[in-house]
């Protein structure tokens, strides 16, 4: 899954996306309220964290905007204040939950992925199953039949944006954009290697590969 952080702390909004990318999510950062609203209009994300005291435009202003423009992304807002006016503020803008700073990081995590849970319950079922195999997006685990692969947060990530596209064929730069982020500028051959140690993990003839086209992921 892909999330923007607008965060203007620096060292702040880097430490963030460390440990988010460790958690397996790609993560794209900004500083400025306008750059961010522009990247969230521009990108497909699943969840924005979104800090209130901005340069440019603040962080109300910016979740306002994007709810007046229908777009629906789960919004997690950031801010030093404290206070109920500020919550609902926050709220009454669109934003879908709030975090005061100071906070523990294992909390922001745990925001994040139940945001992300409630999002996928309320549009489809976040189990995948593709024949014999079974992908649990809320979870982040994976079966053959009863049996449990263990997967690096990477191959999981690839792996999820094939079994969601299932029997489809999914080009390098979809699952680049996804799985890394606007800002890799590295081999994209990666992929190549990641969809190697998932063939070996899940089977040789479970992943496709479509000279030209991408990959796709089949029942077996």
């Amino acid at each position: 899954m892909r999330l923007l952080i607008v965060e203007d702390e620096k060292r702040l909004a880097v430490s963030l996306a460390r440990g988010l990318r460790a958690e397996g999510f790609a993560v794209d950062v900004v500083h400025d309220g306008l750059e961010g609203l522009h990247l969230a209009g521009e990108g497909a994300y699943d969840l924005i964290v979104l800090d209130i005291m901005l340069p440019g435009m603040n962080g109300y202003r910016v979740c306002a905007a994007l709810r007046a423009a229908g777009n629906d992304v789960p919004i997690l807002m950031l801010t030093a204040k404290d206070g109920e006016y500020d919550e609902a503020e926050g709220l009454d803008t669109g934003a879908d939950d709030y975090l005061t700073k100071p906070f523990s990081y294992v909390v922001l995590v745990a925001r994040v992925k139940a945001l992300l849970r409630r999002r996928g319950s309320a549009s489809a079922s976040p189990v995948l199953r593709i024949g014999t195999l079974t992908v649990d997006t809320a979870t982040r685990r994976v079966h053959r039949e009863e049996t449990e692969v263990t997967l690096t947060a990477k191959e999981f990530a690839v792996l999820e944006q094939l079994a969601i596209r299932a029997g489809q064929i999914v080009g390098k730069p979809e699952i680049l954009e996804h799985v890394w982020d606007f800002a890799y500028d590295g081999d994209p051959n990666i992929i190549e290697v990641y969809i190697s140690a998932l063939r070996r993990k899940l089977g040789a003839t479970t992943i496709q590969t479509v000279r030209g086209a991408g990959y796709r992921l089949v029942a077996v």
